[in-house]
């Protein structure tokens, strides 16, 4: 009974948090599509001075960085639903290794670039900067440990990245709840969720893996197999 109640809670809130994400990644989209008319009054780009906008290092770093990140958002995704793996492991390995590309290569270092501009001032560019550094050394440590076939480490350290590839969904969340629910000022809103969105991620994965979710998902995608070498990802 214990074990058929931990299924179905494990399957709504699997189901839940997808529907979430898929959400978010819809609504961003749409966000993402307007600024293809390549004018700087839109949205974010309107925020900035001529002389950042005047930069093409900044330019080019925001489009990479707004396209990549949403491949990245949805490839990740799929890294964690273990009937994929066992139906699909071709889809697993391949949106796997499309998320490490374009996150090491595209998002994480183009939003570097970005933090160097962030709004909100020194306090802002530091939490994007270090946020993006731990993004693409946690997610070094995923491919790293996949090498050396440590397969419990491949997982913990897919949970810790994509917990900070999420903080763009936190960020959001936890915006519209200090300054639509406890009356917070924009400047004091976006600067403590510059550092809560990936900080508090970061510790809702550490929770998860202490828990035991890095075990737990393993087990269920190879349900069968007790040595799991890095071929099987």
């Amino acid at each position: 009974m214990n074990q058929a109640l931990y299924k179905i809670a494990r399957y709504a809130v699997s189901t839940f948090g997808a529907l979430a994400i898929l959400y978010f990644s819809w609504v961003m989209l749409g966000k993402i599509m307007p600024y293809f008319s390549f004018q700087h009054a839109i949205h974010f780009l309107g925020t900035k001075t001529d002389e950042v906008l005047g930069k093409t290092h900044f330019i080019w770093a925001f489009y990479l960085h707004i396209t990549s990140s949403w491949v990245v958002l949805m490839t990740g995704m799929i890294q964690f639903f273990p009937f994929l793996v066992q139906k699909y492991p071709g889809l697993h390995r391949t949106s796997g290794k499309i998320y490490l590309l374009f996150l090491l290569v595209l998002a994480a270092p183009s939003g570097l670039v970005l933090a160097l501009y962030a709004n909100g001032g020194l306090p802002a560019r530091v939490g994007f900067f270090m946020q993006c550094v731990l993004w693409w050394g946690l997610t070094w440590a995923a491919w790293r440990a996949l090498k050396l076939r440590q397969m419990q480490q491949h997982a913990g350290f897919m949970i810790r990245s994509y917990a900070v590839t999420l903080a763009a969904m936190s960020l959001r969340t936890e915006s519209y709840f200090m300054y639509y629910w406890l009356g917070t000022k924009p400047i004091e809103t976006y600067v403590t969720v510059t550092w809560l969105s990936w900080v508090g991620n970061w510790i809702l994965a550490e929770l998860l893996i202490y828990l035991g979710l890095d075990r737990r998902l393993l087990r269920a995608a190879y349900p069968k197999t007790t040595h799991i070498q890095s071929s099987n990802i």
